[in-house]
């Protein structure tokens, strides 16, 4: 990539937003050169696509900015990258490798989580709470998802570290122009989480528990314990597991973050949480529609269609617009107004929609939640620190949110 249309790209994805105004005001589809792909930006637009899987497949949606050094590719070769994951399957594979997930994320495995992901947050607002300020995203923001999610996959406190900042090094190698010395550092920090990974299921074979990480083993690589997983094996289910565990962290991570920027830069909002928390639950669904975390995923159209009037040849890519279709005034009132008093008779898109619809969804509410009771109770008067850097945007369109928000109270 070359640096002026790297420093395009990087305008795009820190504000997407006025190129989704465009966007929906167009006539048809738009097509983004940065991107090399039509954009999809009206909310009936993109639950058409989101509805018809077969005529656009998810095959190409992890495909990153960046395209990492030999160098970088020798390194990762260590690890078990390269394999089919749920996002980017289409069909029959698709529903295999989504249904151990489904059941991992069933309602009674989050509900047995949350006392401990109670525990944690209380424990991480305790380690800076008598400080008068902090910076939200590393103190706490990067840390209760990642904990959660080990949990619920079954690693032990020990090894979460590694595993998350695996997955932010993913991103960052994935999405993040580096030199060949970067490249190589992140893509070991990926290779070390996917080890920790490969020893989680190897142990589950063995000695199956009551978690994610033994349900991905019993349903797609199902064996007697005496019997070890193949290298196959490892590698297709530590593929699964690291996706998951990239996806129901920085996800959360992000989510958190645009949630706590819009409520504070609106002072009178946050106030108003503050006395009437019932309130949350809205604030939740507002923050979530107005600036989500998943901004926009790729699809790729299966075969010569017409969307929006637009005819698109078999092969077309499509950058399918969640974020803007949460700012389209066709279906929610008032769409640029962050506003937790507002009636949601709409639906936002930020989790998805249909079979591609996040299966971490009431994970990620419920982990906003318990945050949002906390804070509220604990520091009502928090604000974002008058003395602390301007608030910039992580460049990416898949995990939005604050590259660091300084808070004071």
């Amino acid at each position: 990539m070359d640096p002026q249309q790297h420093d395009r790209i990087d305008a795009l994805t820190r504000d997407p937003y006025p190129l989704y105004d465009r966007a929906r005001a167009a006539e048809g589809l738009i097509f983004v050169p940065e991107f090399d792909a039509w954009l999809v930006a009206r909310d009936a637009d993109v639950r058409e696509v989101l509805r018809r899987p077969d005529d656009f497949s998810s095959a190409n949606v992890l495909r990153g900015d960046v395209m990492p050094s030999p160098a970088a590719f020798a390194v990762l070769g260590g690890g078990f990258g390269g394999r089919q994951v749920v996002v980017s399957a289409d069909g029959a594979e698709h529903q295999l490798l989504r249904a151990p997930l489904v059941r991992g994320l069933s309602a009674a495995r989050v509900a047995h989580v949350l006392p401990y992901a109670r525990e944690r947050a209380e424990a991480l607002v305790d380690g800076f709470i008598a400080d008068g300020h902090v910076e939200l995203m590393a103190a706490y923001a990067r840390r209760l998802p990642g904990d959660v999610i080990g949990r619920l996959v079954g690693l032990d406190a020990a090894d979460v570290p590694t595993a998350v900042h695996g997955g932010h090094r993913t991103e960052e190698l994935l999405f993040r122009p580096m030199d060949e010395a970067g490249q190589v550092a992140a893509a070991e920090d990926v290779v070390a989480g996917q080890h920790v990974l490969d020893a989680l299921l190897r142990a589950r074979r063995a000695a199956p528990r009551d978690d994610l990480a033994t349900e991905l083993v019993a349903s797609l690589a199902p064996g007697p314990a005496d019997q070890p997983l193949t290298l196959e094996e490892r590698h297709q289910l530590g593929a699964q597991l690291a996706n998951f565990l990239l996806a129901g962290h920085l996800t959360t991570t992000a989510l958190i973050g645009t949630t706590f920027l819009h409520l504070l830069r609106r002072s009178n909002q946050w106030k108003l949480l503050c006395e009437e928390p019932e309130r949350i639950p809205a604030a939740i669904e507002e923050a979530a529609r107005y600036d989500s975390a998943l901004q926009a995923f790729r699809r790729v159209a299966t075969r010569d269609v017409t969307l929006a009037g637009t005819e698109l040849p078999a092969g077309s890519v499509l950058l399918v617009a969640f974020g803007a279709a949460g700012r389209d005034g066709a279906r929610h009132a008032w769409p640029d107004v962050f506003d937790i008093t507002r009636r949601q008779e709409a639906r936002h898109l930020a989790f998805g929609l249909g079979r591609h619809g996040c299966p971490g969804a009431q994970l990620a509410r419920e982990q906003l939640r318990l945050t949002l009771e906390l804070f509220t109770r604990r520091l009502p008067g928090l604000r974002i620190a008058e003395d602390g850097p301007p608030v910039t945007m992580r460049p990416t369109l898949i995990h939005r949110s604050p590259e660091a928000l300084h808070l004071a109270w």
